[in-house]
């Protein structure tokens, strides 16, 4: 049976290969506006339930696997920045403070999906406003939710973090393998990257 990542995120390429499985990827185009009361964790399942539909509607005879994930401050989602100022607000109201990432992974098949949404809490260091512009001036905000990548080695913005490290990268491997197994995705080759090994949702 094939896997079909639902994404077009790298880091998410990057951490599925990890679990040793042939795949290809298929992008959505699912709209992502942020319905009218709706809580943090019920809009990532519902963004990540309805990227799974749309996919395994072109792919019908694959396992289907999508994700969203969603960075929480306050009770308020903090999206992808729209620009550099943008960036800079998000990066300014994170800074050593606590939050919650939270990434919902759907699994599809055979006309069902699953969905799962584990959550982490990070804390932030105290960056600097210098290392804050030389991090938008990289690039590197504005295709990441909150502003900001736990694995970026050199504004490396996350003092700590509470839960699954791989969640706030955007795929909670060990849930992924997990929701795999059960939808019959055989992983033999699995190699989890070091940091999961003391993973609380292994």
């Amino acid at each position: 049976m094939s896997l079909v990542l639902a994404s077009a995120s790298p880091r998410r390429r990057e951490l599925i290969a990890h679990l040793g499985v042939p795949f290809e990827v298929a992008v959505s185009g699912v709209d992502e506006t942020v319905q009218a009361g709706e809580l943090p964790e019920a809009l990532a399942r519902r963004l990540a339930r309805a990227k799974a539909i749309e996919v395994a509607g072109a792919h019908s005879s694959a396992v289907v696997l999508a994700a969203d994930t969603i960075v929480v401050l306050d009770g308020a989602v903090l999206n992808k920045p729209v620009d550099a100022a943008d960036a800079r607000c998000m990066l300014a109201r994170l800074r050593d403070r606590e939050h919650d990432v939270i990434t919902a992974v759907a699994v599809a098949k055979d006309g069902e999906v699953r969905v799962e949404a584990p959550s982490s809490r990070v804390t932030m260091r105290p960056y600097s406003d210098q290392e804050v512009e030389t991090w938008i001036a990289s690039g590197g905000p504005f295709d990441k939710a909150g502003a900001y990548a736990v694995q970026d080695p050199a504004f490396a913005p996350v003092a700590r973090i509470e839960g699954c490290y791989c969640n706030v990268m955007g795929l909670p491997l060990w849930t992924a393998l997990r929701m795999l197994r059960d939808a019959g995705i055989e992983a033999r080759d699995v190699e989890m990257p070091e940091r999961c090994l003391a993973c609380p949702l292994r």
